[in-house]
């Protein structure tokens, strides 16, 4: 086929299944534009570029499959950092394409011209500059299949607007091998046999699952694999919507802002079995390292087995075969004792904080919490902010295979929730989407509300307000003591009920506990966007235990 370069990047992306790109226009990437308005692939117009990178993020993880984004060049692919970095953080298959300015004019500083390739280098898996016009069918290809294989990323392309207008003899590449990126599916059998017998001699076993399960495509496997062993499960941030939080398996979150009892039972376990997560810093604060215990790690990503926890079975590979191939296997072990003792152990902490009441009679954000979560159908998509509000829509929130949880655990992005709403809710208009954020995050990416009303979007959003950056004045509290807070008090605040009124968004407000279910009620009874501010004590912490002891 004949056509232009830009033609040629806008009929890869329809032929790839991506039905929606997310993006703002720019002098740069004028000739992109034009060839989507002659395409059929629809562009959701961001009002912040960073908003268009987690957008695509959204889309990309309700398909289980890659989005993609689109800048122009200099402050336009500066402003996708951010979202690229959060990316890259959590393994998210990101393709995002950048214009750049006149290929004869690059090193000149003309206007608008910004090293995005360089830039960006630290945190994408790879990124291309398009020198020839000749390159881009190969570039393209090799981008999406880099971006969706192994451990999964973002990749950048770079392509200078005169290179964009150049004719080329376009056809798609089916059959891509790249040199040097050869990633490990399949699991070493010798390796897995290994674990398979230090799962049978185990008295006080544990799961830790992460990210990579849903990216694998894994729950499936998970559960069989927890329902032949009977091993109780804990999760990462990113893992929560790994295994059915409803399983009587299930003991929730691990860490710095998991339950005590399950970083508890983490450090006196015998056998920890990590599959599909980093073990990062977050997660192994509360980790004492036992020298009675053994650790299985199965993970695609080499590079993260033994880097931050000593491994005595390392498996690579895809978390999806390798328990495929873990489920061949018999497991004699038995750890019912200490599956009723966790078990135990979470009903009694769930119910002693859902049953807690401040002082100030303030919203119980985990009760809120619990309650949307009961109000959302079975297919549905939660997607949090960072801060307090992410560790309590973490705990409170029911993720299974169908009942998804979206949020920056790696880089910790504040405002990344409403912009991945509404990438998730394009890409699965049928399942429930609720955003939860505080006061803090929304802010940074306020005027997304307005994509939310341009699109009709059917998205609630649970806005958590207690005038403090309060995941920030949690940790002055607990390196420096009382009364050592300091640019953490938000005085001023807007009337977010006139302000969602402005962008013709439903607006209602919850003050106390006894408010939450008539106007949930309403809120969920009707279709449309609606934004539901919830007012909680400044005090009410992320699930200090000291507080429910």
């Amino acid at each position: 086929m004949r056509m232009n370069v830009a033609e040629a990047v806008v009929e890869y992306i329809r032929q790839s299944d991506i039905d929606t790109i997310f993006g703002y226009p720019g002098g740069a990437v004028l000739p992109l534009y034009e060839a989507l308005r002659n395409s059929k692939v629809k562009h959701v117009l961001v009002r912040n570029e960073q908003s268009a990178a987690h957008m695509a993020s959204g889309y990309g993880r309700g398909k289980n499959g890659i989005g993609v984004c689109l800048a122009t060049s200099g402050p336009g692919a500066t402003n996708l950092i951010t979202g690229i970095a959060t990316a890259y953080m959590d393994s998210i298959p990101l393709v995002v394409i950048t214009g750049q300015v006149d290929s004869k004019n690059i090193g000149s500083d003309m206007f608008q011209e910004a090293d995005i390739v360089g830039s960006t280098e630290p945190f994408t898996k790879h990124n291309f500059l398009v020198k020839k016009a000749k390159d881009i069918p190969k570039f393209l290809a090799e981008a999406f299949y880099i971006a969706n294989t192994g451990r999964k990323g973002p990749v950048l392309i770079d392509i200078p607007i005169d290179i964009q207008n150049e004719i080329i003899d376009f056809e798609i590449i089916e059959d891509i091998d790249i040199r040097g990126y050869k990633p490990t599916f399949e699991g070493n059998v010798r390796q897995i046999k290994r674990a398979v017998q230090k799962i049978n001699n185990s008295k006080k076993p544990i799961i830790c699952v992460g990210g990579g399960i849903s990216s694998s495509d894994g729950r499936d496997f998970l559960a069989e694999f927890v329902e032949k062993s009977k091993i109780p499960v804990v999760c990462t941030l990113m893992g929560v919507d790994s295994y059915d939080n409803d399983s009587e398996y299930f003991a929730g979150l691990l860490g710095s802002h998991g339950y005590p009892f399950v970083n508890k039972a983490l450090n006196s376990s015998d056998l920890l079995i990590v599959i599909g997560a980093r073990l990062a810093d977050r997660s192994t604060s509360k980790y004492a390292f036992n020298s009675n215990q053994s650790i299985i790690h199965i993970d695609i990503d080499p590079a993260e087995i033994g880097k931050n926890v000593k491994t005595h079975v390392p498996i690579v590979g895809d978390a999806s075969n390798v328990l495929k191939t873990l489920n061949t296997f018999d497991f004699t072990l038995d750890c019912s004792e200490w599956h009723n003792e966790i078990r135990n152990s979470r009903i009694k902490y769930k119910k002693s904080i859902l049953d807690y009441k401040e002082k100030s009679n303030k919203v119980n954000p985990c009760v809120l919490i619990d309650k949307v979560s009961s109000k959302m159908k079975k297919n549905s998509i939660m997607t949090a902010d960072v801060g307090q509000n992410q560790i309590w829509a973490a705990h409170f929130y029911n993720g299974s295979k169908t009942r998804k949880y979206f949020t920056s655990g790696g880089l910790g992005t504040m405002g990344y929730s409403l912009p991945a709403s509404i990438g998730a809710k394009i890409a699965c208009p049928d399942s429930d989407v609720v955003a939860v954020t505080g006061e803090g995050g929304i802010q940074m990416l306020l005027g997304e509300l307005a994509v939310v009303r341009e699109q009709n979007l059917d998205i609630k959003i649970i806005l958590l307000t207690n005038s403090r950056l309060g995941m920030v004045r949690e940790l002055q509290l607990n390196n420096y003591g009382n009364d050592s807070y300091f640019g953490v008090d938000i005085q001023f605040n807007p009337n977010f009920m006139k302000l969602a009124e402005s962008y013709e968004i439903k607006g209602i407000r919850i003050e106390t506990d006894d408010e939450i279910e008539e106007k949930l009620e309403e809120c969920f009874s009707q279709k449309g966007p609606c934004l539901i501010e919830c007012i909680v004590d400044p005090d009410f912490p992320t699930l200090s235990h000291w507080r429910w002891n």
